[in-house]
């Protein structure tokens, strides 16, 4: 409640990439001493009945992870469990440095209860993020996955070259064993040339060449979520065929009349839409997923979680984990305690 009352109504008088920038900076100095650490789990994290799950033969503590554009330069991990996060994704990484899309990169939309992100696939470049992960201690309780997407620029922009962006920082991330799974992020609306692989062709001959490469870890695909459900299952059908572990559903909603209140948004598209707009479109893509393949695919479910209702409505439809930003943004890091003891 303090976060709410107190805290909330202040940072939202920042600009919500240098309120993020601190937090960034802030959970980096805390997670490096185990005395900060103990103080923050004191008051965030979780320590009632077990929860944890077993997922691909990774156990989490929890199923509760931060999705990937939160922490996307790998300076987190070591804090994160501290606030009852079983996990986290990274990225996404791309091949190179990205300096994302021009500010404004973020943009609240409070009586939407949503964030405009446009952020670009701002990222260090998965050089420096493999180094700086290397030179961090694990919590052996806590599961990092990575997310991985094409370089956000020109060079990048050719179905090619976008393939051989992509199956550089996946060939650089086995090479040096970092993460317990990977994320193709084949669905990000805010990039150089747009969703090019979030079709059955592109799909299948980007997965042709990632398949060329030794892994061991699980390999999911983050979906995009404003597509017919027709569409949704033939890439669903593909991801099959290449025997990959799962599917994020999904990403970031570009329907922009789906806001509760569409003035606060631009007029012309620019950045997905975060939070609540995702909500029913990523609950029904989970539920059909599951109903059409059965336990065949592990689904992580994201978009929308705002609550422990939220929360315990995804699994309702058949997500094996969860993932948010915006819930936490909006809530606190409270939300996380509250929707363990819901489950």
């Amino acid at each position: 409640m303090l976060y709410k009352r107190l805290l909330k109504p202040i940072l939202f008088h920042f600009d919500p990439e240098a309120v993020h920038d601190f937090f960034t900076s802030t959970g980096e100095f805390l997670g490096k001493n185990i005395i900060t650490r103990s103080f923050v789990g004191a008051i965030y994290n979780y320590r009632g009945p077990n929860i944890s799950k077993v997922v691909d033969g990774i156990k989490y503590r929890t199923p509760i992870l931060l999705s990937a554009g939160f922490d996307y330069n790998g300076h987190l991990s070591r804090i994160l469990g501290s606030i009852g996060l079983g996990g986290e994704e990274v990225g996404s990484v791309t091949a190179r440095p990205c300096d994302g899309n021009s500010k404004p990169r973020l943009t609240r939309l409070p009586r939407s209860r949503s964030i405009l992100v446009n952020k670009g696939l701002r990222n260090d470049g998965v050089d420096a993020i493999v180094k700086r992960l290397k030179k961090t201690p694990c919590e052996k309780d806590f599961v990092i996955g990575i997310s991985i997407a094409r370089t956000n620029d020109a060079q990048s922009a050719p179905i090619q070259a976008g393939i051989d962006d992509y199956v550089y920082s996946f060939k650089r991330l086995n090479e040096e064993n970092i993460g317990n799974y990977y994320t193709i992020n084949i669905s990000c609306p805010n990039a150089f040339g747009g969703e090019s692989f979030a079709s059955p062709e592109l799909l299948e001959r980007l997965l042709s060449a990632l398949k060329k490469i030794p892994c061991s870890k699980p390999i999911y695909v983050k979906m995009p979520i404003n597509i017919p459900w027709e569409q949704f299952h033939s890439l669903l059908k593909v991801i099959d065929a290449f025997s990959l572990n799962g599917v994020v559903i999904g990403n970031l909603n570009k329907d922009y009349n789906s806001l509760d209140f569409r003035d606060e948004a631009p007029a012309v598209f620019k950045g997905g839409l975060s939070g609540k707009p995702c909500r029913q479109l990523s609950t029904e893509l989970i539920r059909k997923t599951r109903e059409s393949y059965g336990k065949r695919f592990t689904i992580i479910g994201v978009g929308g979680i705002m609550s422990p209702e939220t929360a315990k409505e995804r699994f309702g439809a058949g997500a094996d984990l969860i993932q948010l930003i915006t819930g936490m943004i909006f809530e606190g890091p409270g939300l996380i305690k509250r929707i363990a003891k819901s489950l």
